[in-house]
């Protein structure tokens, strides 16, 4: 998204904007050309990819071998996280099967870092990210197992770690520095990618690559952080009439930094702002690629009784478009719809992804949290098929929506706008997700 006010005014109008993007996106970024040949792809087998969280390392994710895993949580001397994958464990009379290499049956891992403290974050229930944490009385063995499990993996790095700039090759997606790989999108695990031409230090033409395409020299390579976090690099050059540009770049092969002032390539918001779920359903709800494709496919998904956190971006810090300040942007669909499906580009037939029925705002600027809900019109008229709420200790004012297309405020029913906007000076509050 671009603003051009202050954020309490960007989020007041940001349906617009929004809309814009939906239906406009081709406008700024030319999509690479999609084959007329269909091809019919093969489901790989699943690969399962644990991941402990120990509350004594404040929830600092640690892998864990299969075989480790499934014999403690045999033991319990660890619990699931959430609900029970029936086959993340093998059986005593399972036969294992090797993973398929071959490119028509890939895999259906989503990279474990997006675990974090945020449980399984984006991950939708069908998602094969096995997640276990250690139960409380068990917890000295529990340690005992990460301690030695870190002094195996003591070069894999983290969302911490200082990315080596110019080392990885661009067909390496880079997991082991916090990014989250979205291997549904068949991009390689980037969320989005440019292949970006450049002429008088401007660039002049960005092409969005398709399904099917990689991530190679010439090419921006953007990519996901855990909720909570948000993507550092984008280039100081951007597009030459508005266009936004993010990511990591591939040059001769190698992917290299583009914003040096930041190492790491995730980075938090400023906390505070979260979803809870309420409903009986998951719920996907979408950031927005941004700098980058403007795509929503930076997913979350919210299962029954769950909450995460959003992303909320400093306004003084964080990526500004033609020196104004941004704020993230987020599609929330209807209650059933998995992350998969709904965080990526729709064809207008169903009411996901960039026709999903809601959008909500979230900024911060000149000391106060500023956020928002609104109808994603004219992009879509459909209505979004539950309520949500605005809860916070020092609202500026009541925003609701009540699942049949209104808004309410302190004033009541809202009448003119499609949606409300409200301000929290401590940035402490929720989306709550209801019947």
């Amino acid at each position: 998204m671009k603003f051009t006010n202050s954020v309490a005014v960007t989020l007041a109008t940001a349906g617009s904007l929004v809309a814009a993007h939906g239906h406009g996106h081709a406008h700024f970024h030319k999509r690479a050309v999609e084959t007329e040949t269909e091809t019919a792809v093969t489901a790989g087998p699943t690969v399962y990819d644990f991941v402990v969280l120990d509350p004594s390392k404040s929830g600092t994710p640690e892998h864990m071998s299969v075989d480790e895993a499934c014999s403690l949580l045999a033991k319990h001397e660890l619990e699931w996280l959430g609900n029970a994958i029936p086959n993340a464990c093998p059986t005593s009379t399972s036969t294992s099967t090797p993973v398929s290499t071959s490119t028509a049956a890939p895999t259906t891992t989503i990279a474990a870092q997006v675990l974090l403290e945020t449980s399984a974050a984006i991950t939708p229930s069908s998602s094969s990210t096995s997640t276990v944490v250690p139960t409380t009385s068990a917890a000295s063995s529990t340690s005992s197992a990460a301690s030695s499990k870190s002094s195996k993996t003591s070069s894999v790095t983290g969302i911490t770690a200082e990315f080596p700039s110019g080392e990885i090759d661009c067909g390496t997606f880079p997991s082991d520095y916090g990014a989250v790989a979205l291997d549904y999108l068949g991009l390689g695990g980037y969320s989005g990618i440019q292949y970006v031409t450049i002429a008088d230090a401007v660039i002049s033409e960005i092409v969005t690559a398709v399904t099917g395409d990689s991530c190679t020299s010439g090419a921006m390579c953007s990519y996901a952080c855990p909720a909570g976090y948000q993507k550092s690099q984008w280039p100081l050059t951007q597009g030459a009439t508005g266009q936004s540009i993010g990511g990591l770049e591939c040059k001769n092969g190698k992917l290299h930094l583009t914003n040096t002032e930041y190492k790491t390539l995730c980075i938090e918001g400023t906390g505070g702002v979260n979803v809870r779920n309420e409903l009986g359903d998951q719920v996907a709800v979408c950031r927005t690629d941004y700098p980058g494709t403007e795509s929503e496919t930076i997913p979350l998904s919210a299962l029954a009784g769950e909450e995460h956190p959003l992303t909320c971006p400093n306004g003084a810090t964080y990526f500004k478009w033609e020196g104004k300040i941004t704020s993230a942007q987020y599609y929330v669909n209807n209650k059933g719809v998995s992350a998969e499906k709904g965080c990526q580009w729709g064809d207008g037939s169903e009411p996901i992804g960039n026709w999903a029925p809601m959008n909500l705002g979230v900024g911060y600027s000149a000391g106060s949290t500023w956020l928002s809900m609104f109808k994603n019109e004219p992009t879509t008229s459909a209505n979004l098929d539950f309520k949500i709420k605005l809860v916070g200790d020092d609202l500026s004012d009541n925003c609701r929506y009540d699942g049949a297309g209104n808004f309410y405020n302190n004033a009541g029913l809202i009448t003119s706008g499609n949606g409300c906007t409200v301000s929290s000076s401590s940035g402490n509050a929720y989306f709550v997700f209801y019947e």
